[in-house]
């Protein structure tokens, strides 16, 4: 794949009066299709579709003429059902798999009826009825696909926006939740039956009012682009509920419709889309969609061939340039669309300016971003796709968040996207879980554990990672997406029950799925007694300890987040404490391991009021969420910007932070602005209680007590009565704190 001769495909150039796909206009459609090795192509109509008397009107395209097809067919209306057939060379060696038998979608069409059926039909080379190729070179099918495919649909794209404005949330001050569509509302009784689990359910008021409650800015939703199971998955009775397998990158996924939107038909699918973006919209909440460009539902070259393969396999997918043509996997997927090709970009570019125009979308967050930034050389920071979201006039007024790695050479790029791109920050999940859970279980197995360096360093916004920008440090801290969980992984509940993976249902024997957990069972492995109880108490084998424990754990790694420099990510559930039963990769579970249970035992509702809580202090407090990075220097109250100190009160030196039982520590956050209030956290990450001696305050203040880990709910800080020592403590005055706590100090108010 590191070639520098690229393989042979002849430049694109759309007739001016065309755009890719097809396009309504006065008296028909406009079609214009790149298909660079393709002989011919019939746009293909089709009448009565999922019927017995199904049948196809076609319609030869002139071309090619520089790799396009184009035609106008007059007559057809919005709602025309219609796929593409596409003739060629047949030759494997070569790369080519071009049969005519398969109908194809459209991969710029806006609307998808039905899904592919997973059959031999399906595919463009012979198999077996277990869908095994036979012998290379491979024979083409002579199975006509038609009955067996989704089919693209003319769309008039027409939506009453009601002049709803987009929120446009600045980074410093969004806080983000990742949900699915499906699993988010399949359970939640609040909202009516025959919208659960959709996109209208989502918007529905009930749950939009929750969000609000918890002061979620930004809903990140994992993919809605029209997907397809794996072949693997499909043959076991699986799906990939995730939707990380895209079908069609312009279109949605019908799945996560209404009933009665899939009945009035695909343009009805639209529009409930649309309808739940601009009903979070009117809320002040952002919409930002988890994208799939880096590979397709296709799989390996053994797979299906539904679209891309079948218009110009060479052209689409990246290859490793042998002979016979074998494709260069960075993704882990079988395939990998080839972003050193126009093809690609202009296809990704159009696509994410469809949702952003037409479904007035605030953003998007880039799966394994890494690869759609490859050239010949690799990992390319100046990537054209890159440019042009930094410079189109669309594009660059959204929001854009790099997953950044793949499984490619080179691969791991966090902190290497260029401003504005942000990227998760997968050493703050790292770091943040060594801290609170690796380091304890190293503590209690008598192991040296880790200091509370690297915790310093991603509280204080990873400038290690993302100041190199260019101009130095023009990231500032909203570069960094932090986060603890994420749908990839444990649960915040599962991180403090089980050491290890459980994902037994997903067919796999137990293989799939990381290893690398960083999680900490507190001593008994899974879920206390009946899954439904998480705080039961069993004094006789201590499980109220490991209860209690284990929920402070949680509310340890929640306020590490939330008072963290960087833009917050948590996994929707996390703040009800949902478990998935120890399975660290749920992407096919389509059920109750995935879908949010929003029946809560009162310990749940405590933890809810605690995520609440404390993201309302972030978002009251500047000081907790700094837009730039600090650089330390005191200011006229002699105070730093961004102090460390020890529990003896004084500051960190360079050789305190690499002394691995180093644990005890707090971060003074000073801010200049006298209506503003200082911050001070106090970690515990030890085994044992200790005194602190306070960390300086603005000159005439005190310290105000306003949380700590140890309280099971916000509301113990009143009943608390200085149990825990003063809730008003000065400079300099000596104040306990618990094994494996978290506290939070703010100047007291003027």
């Amino acid at each position: 794949m590191n070639a520098r001769t690229p393989l042979p495909c002849l430049p694109l150039s759309f007739p001016a009066t065309n755009v890719p796909g097809v396009r309504l206009n006065a008296d028909g459609i406009d079609v214009c299709l790149a298909a660079p090795h393709a002989t011919s192509v019939e746009l293909c109509l089709i009448d009565q579709p999922h019927q017995a008397q199904q049948s196809e009107r076609r319609f030869a395209l002139h071309g090619p003429r520089n790799g396009v097809f184009h035609g106008h067919i007059a007559g057809v209306q919005a709602g025309q059902r219609y796929g593409f057939r596409v003739d060629g060379p047949w030759d494997p060696p070569a790369g080519h798999f071009y049969n005519k038998l398969k109908l194809l979608l459209d991969p710029y069409g806006q609307a998808i009826d039905g899904l592919p059926i997973l059959s031999p039909a399906l595919h463009a080379h012979q198999t077996d009825q277990n869908l095994g190729p036979g012998e290379w070179p491979w024979q083409p099918s002579k199975l006509d696909s038609a009955q067996h495919m989704a089919y693209s649909v003319v769309t008039a794209g027409d939506f009453d926006w009601a002049d709803t404005p987009r929120p446009a949330i600045q980074w410093d001050q969004t806080v983000i939740m990742e949900g699915h569509v499906r699993g988010m509302t399949m359970l939640r009784e609040a909202v009516p039956a025959e919208l659960r689990g959709t996109y209208a359910g989502l918007a529905h008021p009930s749950t939009i009012q929750y969000l609000k409650q918890l002061g979620v800015t930004s809903l990140e939703l994992l993919p809605i682009h029209a997907s397809m199971a794996e072949p693997h998955l499909a043959e076991n009775g699986l799906v990939n509920y995730w939707g990380y397998s895209t079908l069609s990158f312009f279109a949605p996924n019908p799945r996560y419709a209404t009933e009665a939107a899939r009945q009035a038909g695909p343009e009805a699918v639209v529009r409930e889309v649309k309808g739940m973006v601009r009903l979070l919209h009117e809320a002040g909440i952002e919409v930002i969609l988890d994208v799939v460009y880096n590979h397709t539902c296709e799989v390996g070259l053994g797979g299906p061939t539904v679209c891309w393969r079948g218009l110009d396999n060479l052209a689409w997918y990246l290859h490793d340039g042998s002979v016979p043509a074998r494709y260069a996997d960075v993704t882990g997927t079988g395939n990998t669309i080839d972003f050193r090709r126009e093809l690609a970009v202009t296809m990704a570019l159009d696509s994410l300016r469809h949702w952003a125009i037409e479904y007035q979308i605030d953003g998007f967050r880039y799966d394994l971003a890494v690869t759609l930034a490859r050239d010949y050389d690799g990992f390319n920071p100046e990537h054209p796709f890159l440019m042009a979201l930094r410079s189109d006039p669309v594009l660059r007024t959204r929001k854009h968040i790099a997953e950044p790695w793949d499984l490619g050479p080179g691969g791991w790029q966090t902190g290497s996207f260029p401003v504005p791109i942000a990227a998760w920050n997968d050493s703050f999940r790292g770091d943040v879980r060594s801290f609170w859970l690796i380091g304890p279980k190293d503590l209690a197995a008598a192991r040296v554990p880790l200091s509370a360096q690297h915790l310093a360093t991603r509280m204080s916004g990873s400038a290690d990672l993302f100041a190199s920008s260019d101009p130095m440090g023009s990231h500032g801290p909203a570069g960094s997406i932090n986060f603890v969980s994420a749908h990839d992984g444990f649960t915040l509940r599962d991180l403090v029950a089980f050491d290890y993976k459980h994902n037994q249902a997903n067919g796999e024997n137990n293989r799939d799925g990381s290893d690398d957990n960083r999680s900490w069972n507190h001593g008994s492995e899974g879920l206390l007694s009946d899954p439904a109880q998480f705080g039961v108490e069993g004094v006789e084998l201590g499980l109220d300890t490991i209860a209690q424990l284990r929920r402070r754990s949680i509310r340890n790694l929640a306020a590490t987040l939330a008072f963290s420099a960087g833009v917050p990510m948590y996994c929707a559930g996390d703040e009800f404490g949902r478990t998935q039963w120890g399975n660290n990769n749920a992407y096919c579970q389509d059920g109750p391991i995935s879908w949010l249970d929003w029946e809560w035992a009162p310990w749940q509702r405590k933890l809810m009021e605690t995520f609440r809580y404390l993201f309302d202090l972030r978002r009251s407090h500047p000081v907790l969420r700094p837009a730039k990075y600090s650089n330390g220097a005191p200011d006229s109250d002699g105070l730093p910007d961004l102090g460390w100190y020890g529990f003896d009160g004084q500051m960190v030196t360079n050789g305190r932070w690499t002394d691995p039982y180093f644990r005890q520590v707090q971060m003074l956050r000073h801010t200049s602005q006298l209506t503003q209030r200082d911050a001070l956290v106090i970690i515990n990450g030890t085994l044992e209680g200790a005194d602190c001696v306070l960390a300086p305050a603005k000159a005439s203040t005190d310290w105000e007590l306003m949380w700590d880990s140890t309280w099971d709910e916000p509301g113990d800080r009143e009943l608390s009565g200085g149990l825990e020592g003063p809730l008003i403590a000065s400079g300099g005055q000596v104040v306990p704190a618990n094994l494996l706590s978290f506290r939070l100090y703010l100047s007291k108010a003027r």
